[in-house]
């Protein structure tokens, strides 16, 4: 699952794919299948490049800001290493899936196998039958690629957490002070409805504007509302919730105390898995 949804940012897409890896599994002769684990991640590789490539060649398009479905959960608990349980967190954050979106199927392959789960080059060859040689260009690319465009930020929970906390009060009381003071000057506010829902058909950045519209919206909209707290993607988040029904979900990019990234998934489809959270 950790490499299908890293590979997707789907849930239920990594989920489909999950299954027929099982299903392929299920029916091999496992005499002949000398590493399971290498086998099934494999499989799963590369059926996730395969749907991939069928979402690219619908040619798909998205109303407004695109961002993963959430996945709430660990992704980085079967991790032995402190290190190496940050390193699968970060892997699959929001920050770091927008940025994959942009990469080739084979270049987010290699991406994820190589930086999340740190298989060696030949390793990675062998699975997507490739030349190690290419391999080694193909992670080099994504590399570059990814290290261009993802946004710093800090990972420590604890500071999320309370940042979070902060934020969330000022916003639900619409202290528009209270938000300047946490929001980094040139910070975003990336909404993805899906044209579903109500939010921001656009990217709001600075400080002012994203202040301005959080005070005029939440405080109205969150009135009748419970939310709470869950591990998603690798960090804390908060859940909110219309009665029963997940209504959005927010997670916030802090780097250096200051909130630099707010994100807001609201789109129906993307939160229909979490009403059982």
């Amino acid at each position: 699952m950790g490499v299908a949804y890293r590979m997707l940012g789907r849930v239920a897409d990594a989920e489909d794919v999950v299954q027929d890896a099982w299903l392929r599994w299920s029916r091999a002769d496992r005499a002949e299948v000398r590493e399971p684990g290498a086998y099934l991640v494999r499989i799963t590789t590369r059926l996730a490049i395969d749907r991939l490539r069928q979402v690219q060649a619908r040619g798909e398009s998205y109303v407004g800001p695109w961002l993963p479905e959430p996945y709430v959960g660990e992704f980085g608990d079967t991790a032995p290493d402190a290190a190496d349980r940050v390193l699968l967190a970060d892997s699959v954050s929001f920050a770091v899936l927008v940025v994959l979106e942009s990469l080739s199927p084979l270049e987010r392959a290699v991406f994820v196998l190589r930086e999340a789960f740190g298989y060696p080059f030949a390793e990675i060859a062998a699975l997507l039958d490739r030349g190690e040689a290419a391999v080694r260009q193909l992670a080099g690319r994504a590399r570059r690629h990814v290290d261009e465009r993802r946004p710093r930020y800090e990972v420590d929970p604890v500071q999320r957490r309370a940042v979070t906390e902060r934020f969330l009060d000022a916003a639900s009381d619409g202290d528009l002070d209270a938000l300047m003071s946490l929001l980094a000057p040139d910070v975003r506010l990336v909404g993805d409805s899906g044209g579903k829902a109500k939010a921001p058909s656009r990217i709001v950045q600075t400080a002012d504007k994203v202040g301005r519209f959080l005070a005029a919206v939440v405080p109205g909209t969150w009135e009748t509302m419970s939310y709470r707290f869950v591990e998603a993607n690798g960090g804390p988040a908060v859940l909110v919730l219309d009665g029963d029904r997940p209504d959005s979900l927010f997670q916030l990019e802090i780097t250096d105390g200051r909130v630099t990234t707010v994100y807001i998934v609201r789109n129906p489809d993307k939160l229909r898995h979490l009403a059982t959270v």
